[in-house]
């Protein structure tokens, strides 16, 4: 972990953390407690001492609760308050070893992916100011190629003068140009002009045509080396501000020590990553069939997925990942299925349960109005964009969470997801006229809710409309 991560993770008590969570998420305050405790966990586990440390595995949960609550959005935000690696995987699109399908190391391998993309984003940005500065010299190059040097010697100021054995000190005209070019460009005045560019092509296609799992089964995880010194550029013709991006880009590149991001990816990877595991129920036997048809491969999938949440160590191409102290955190809506299905090692390695409640109307009306990314808010904003401004009262909010749950209730109960389904209906005339109707101000009353949503109640069948 290093200094800026420790720093973050001393911030965020579970109070902390709970509150950060409260900001985007309604309710569920049981699952925003267990998370916050898994996480400060992790922080205090740095801290004691290392012949205790290794000993210390985290503390895995399972989510259990219907679909729509904020499983997936408790895991989400979680990692991203850390700053952790995130992978979300779903326990069925997983088959035991033996079929045909994805292998559950491959979630590791992904989080490994993830890891090395995160590190190597926050040392893009750290090396930002020199990318740019290098990419800002080789525009220059560019638009005012250096004079050629004659008889052996420069006629740069400060340059050895082969007659007096002295150094020049005669003024550089190119060196003025230069300058007059870099305020310029500084200023945007040269964004209009054209350069052709060599950056280097992002991936090898000889290498794209394996898959993530056939490099690694194959041993070739040297591959990556075998094609290094194969590393091609393609020269492009583009305008200044798009080559400035592009250079910068290529700069930062060659500024950040691979090996050091690989190093740091792998351990946050290890000691942060983050594994959500969703639909875990699909894969838990029914307690019946006696072991016949699909049970079989369920449980197959289970006993391959118990070495990686007990701790194991996964092959990558970036080296070998230990998932002993990953956080792995399930979740299903155990309508069929039971937690206790699962088999018993499984169930052994999720040691806290907790349960989110279903959804009431109540809690729409503060899904709408309270969190900083509200549906209300993102419609807003969108329509802000067409310079429709657009604007709720209490009634219509009430009016549009009470229609919500009435359509859960009569048909599938999707909980929060219904509400996508409910305000694009609302706002379907709207969206699709604001670019015709110029700038104007629409209040939306409830009056205004029942009138564009009244069919909506009739006709239960909402397969149509954007869930």
């Amino acid at each position: 972990m290093t200094i800026k991560q420790d720093a973050l993770a001393r911030q965020l008590t579970p109070k902390a953390i709970v509150e950060e969570l409260d900001r985007y998420i309604v309710g569920q305050k049981a699952a925003k407690r267990a998370v916050a405790i898994a996480l400060r966990n992790r922080w205090r586990r740095q801290q004691v001492p290392e012949n205790l440390r290794d000993e210390i595995a985290p503390k895995n949960i399972i989510m259990i609760g219907p679909t729509g609550v904020g499983k997936t959005e408790i895991a989400r935000r979680l990692a991203k308050l850390a700053r952790a690696p995130f992978l979300k995987v779903e326990a069925s699109k997983f088959t035991e070893v033996g079929y045909v399908g994805r292998d559950v190391e491959s979630m590791v391998r992904d989080l490994a992916e993830i890891s090395v993309k995160l590190v190597k984003d926050e040392e893009k940005e750290r090396v930002a100011h020199r990318a740019k500065e290098a990419a800002e010299e080789r525009i220059l190059d560019l638009l005012l190629p250096p004079a050629p040097r004659q008889h052996g010697f420069s006629a740069r100021p400060g340059d050895a003068d082969p007659a007096s054995g002295g150094v020049l000190d005669t003024p550089d005209p190119q060196a003025a140009t230069r300058e007059k070019l870099r305020g310029l460009l500084r200023g945007g005045k040269l964004d209009d002009r054209t350069v052709e560019v060599d950056v280097s092509e992002g991936q090898n296609p000889m290498v794209e045509i394996f898959s993530a799992a056939g490099v690694e089964q194959m041993g070739l995880g040297g591959m990556k080396d075998l094609f290094g010194h194969m590393k091609r550029t393609k020269r492009r013709k583009v305008r200044v501000p798009e080559a400035l991006d592009l250079l910068a880009k290529d700069e930062a590149e060659k500024l950040i020590d691979q090996d050091a991001v690989t190093r740091e990816a792998i351990s946050r990877a290890e000691n942060a990553g983050i594994i959500f595991i969703d639909e875990i129920d699909k894969v838990a036997g029914s307690g019946a069939g006696g072991g016949h048809g699909p049970d079989v491969s369920r449980e197959g999938v289970q006993r391959d997925l118990l070495p990686i949440v007990e701790g194991s160590t996964v092959t990558t191409k970036y080296g070998p990942v230990k998932t002993d102290h990953v956080l792995f955190i399930a979740a299903g809506a155990f309508h069929v299925a039971k937690p206790s299905d699962l088999i018993p090692e499984l169930q052994g390695r999720f040691p806290i349960r907790v349960e989110l409640e279903s959804l009431s109307g109540d809690d729409f009306v503060r899904i709408l109005t309270q969190p900083e990314n509200a549906l209300t808010k993102q419609y807003m904003a969108l329509l802000a964009t067409e310079g429709v401004k657009i604007s709720y009262d209490d009634g219509a909010v009430a009016e549009i969470a009470r229609l919500a749950a009435v359509v859960n209730d009569r048909s599938q109960n999707i909980g929060a997801r219904r509400l996508h389904t409910v305000m694009e209906r609302l706002l379907d005339e709207l969206s699709f006229e604001a670019s015709d109707i110029g700038p104007q101000e629409i209040r939306i009353t409830a009056a205004y809710v029942q009138e564009k949503l009244a069919g909506v109640i009739q006709n239960e069948d909402l397969s149509k409309y954007i869930l």
